[in-house]
């Protein structure tokens, strides 16, 4: 399989640091490295250009840090509320996309793009799930995510309640005990109408 050799122009997570030189898929390069601005492709001219500019693309690199480290100190214990609609045991009716927690971010005061969202995997069921937000190569927080029915299932969920199935148990149950009452009661009243 061949390679295409880059010279990163940014840390990138699992692929190496600032200056280095990588060899990548050409797929890799193509499509994301290259355009996003993250790596040089590997020539003699472009070697020199990153020598040249290297001073001032770290002095860059270092400045970005700090302001995302400063963010991630403000917003540290962020969570953020999904409203959405889901079955009676608790599972969605589709899923929450990082999209939809960028979002929710954006409205709670932190200005994210869903392709800075990172998910192990798709949100979808009820209830509080982690997600990563990278706030630069270097910085990243953990955001909680509470997706719920209702503002009110958020606050219960987001106080540790449990919500969802239970609560749909509970409904169940309380549905049974009521019919078993009226079932009961018509039986005494047929008792009674016979007796007279």
């Amino acid at each position: 399989m061949s390679q295409t050799a880059l010279i990163l122009l940014q840390r990138v997570e699992h692929l190496g640091q600032m200056g280095d030189l990588v060899h990548v898929k050409p797929g890799y390069a193509r499509n994301f490295l290259l355009p996003q601005g993250k790596a040089l492709r590997a020539t003699a001219a472009n070697q020199k250009r990153f020598e040249v500019e290297r001073v001032q693309l770290e002095a860059l690199n270092l400045k970005k840090r700090e302001e995302a480290e400063r963010l991630a100190e403000r917003m540290h214990d962020l969570t953020v509320v999904v409203i959405r609609q889901a079955s009676d045991s608790g599972s969605l009716y589709g899923s929450v996309s990082t999209r939809d927690i960028a979002i929710a971010a954006t409205d709670a005061g932190l200005t994210i793009a869903r392709q800075q969202v990172v998910l192990e995997y798709p949100i979808k069921a009820l209830g509080l799930t982690a997600a990563k937000v990278v706030l630069h190569p270097e910085v990243s927080i953990t955001l909680t995510v509470n997706v719920a029915r209702s503002e009110e299932e958020a606050e219960r969920q987001a106080r540790g309640e449990e919500v969802g199935v239970q609560e749909e148990d509970e409904n169940i149950l309380g549905d049974l005990q009521a019919e078993n009452a009226a079932e009961e009661a018509a039986a005494e009243a047929a008792e009674d109408a016979a007796a007279e």
